[in-house]
């Protein structure tokens, strides 16, 4: 990042505060991050653990800013958007969105401008440094804004571009939602190994360590997931017999139709918070 760049976060939570972690961890200056939030126990927080600027009036953190970081709710996005149009219409920040649903030509008519704009769909292990984000940007970005949204997110895990927003309601549903899938499917299993009776401890750090070593088998092969599969499923054998009961329930039916949901419901938040609520 550039050493006179300076950064507003709209609002303080989980990710603004993984986002403002691993940009000091990259050696950012605090003294260039203001944070508004309207709760005076999170920007004390925020002041006690990085020692950014803060504040609670939204229009106060944007001054002389060249980035902007939307990191609200989507029923709150408009909210927050349009009081500041008149303000980032005379500076023409570059402005990141990672309010799920919320659409980009949306936003640009909230603020009144040919805003640069991109919207994001992080996830929740940003908070650890190990997580998935997905960005689009409209025309306007530059190629220097560009790099500028990427490498804030790739300091809290990966940035991959997509060339067309309708693939961010997929994200969503993919990786935006995906630690939820990942955690009720390590729930069932430490529940499962409870009912063959092995002590609650036991199963929880058994189950923990096996998917992370499933995911960081994954992530160092250069085998796709169906081959690791196989790889670890002897003809006969007991992963078999599992991954049988599995199949005959139809799981990847299930999936589908999960993830057909979460993307089916990004489309809504759209039409609930974005245009018709113009």
């Amino acid at each position: 990042m550039p050493g006179d760049l300076c950064i507003a976060f709209i609002g303080g939570g989980n990710m603004a505060r993984s986002l403002i972690g691993g940009l000091l961890h990259k050696g950012f200056a605090a003294t260039r991050i203001h944070v508004a939030d309207p709760s005076a126990a999170q920007l004390e927080l925020l002041r006690q653990h990085y020692s950014v600027h803060t504040t609670s009036d939204n229009a106060n953190a944007v001054q002389s800013t060249q980035m902007v970081v939307f990191a609200v709710k989507p029923q709150a996005f408009r909210d927050a958007v349009r009081p500041l149009a008149a303000a980032l219409t005379k500076t023409r920040p570059l402005i990141i969105s990672i309010a799920a649903g919320i659409a980009e030509p949306d936003i640009r008519r909230w603020l009144g401008y040919d805003a640069a704009i991109v919207r994001v769909m992080p996830n929740t292990p940003a908070l650890h440094s190990a997580g998935a984000a997905a960005l689009y940007a409209n025309h306007f970005v530059s190629v220097e804004q560009r790099v500028l949204a990427e490498n804030l997110f790739k300091a809290v895990g990966i940035a991959l571009w997509v060339d067309d927003e309708r693939h961010m309601d997929a994200i969503t549903a993919v990786s935006g939602s995906g630690p939820a899938y990942f955690f009720l499917l390590m729930e069932i299993l430490e529940a499962a190994a409870g009912e063959l009776g092995l002590p609650p401890e036991i199963a929880c750090k058994l189950v923990q360590q096996t998917a992370y070593g499933a995911a960081r088998m994954a992530l160092e092969s250069k085998e796709d997931a169906a081959t690791l599969r196989k790889q670890v499923t002897s003809p006969g054998g007991t992963t078999a017999a599992a991954l049988s009961v599995l199949q005959e329930a139809q799981l990847r039916g299930i999936f589908l139709r999960a993830l057909t949901a979460a993307r089916d419901r990004g489309a809504e938040l759209s039409r609930e918070f974005g245009r018709e609520s113009a």
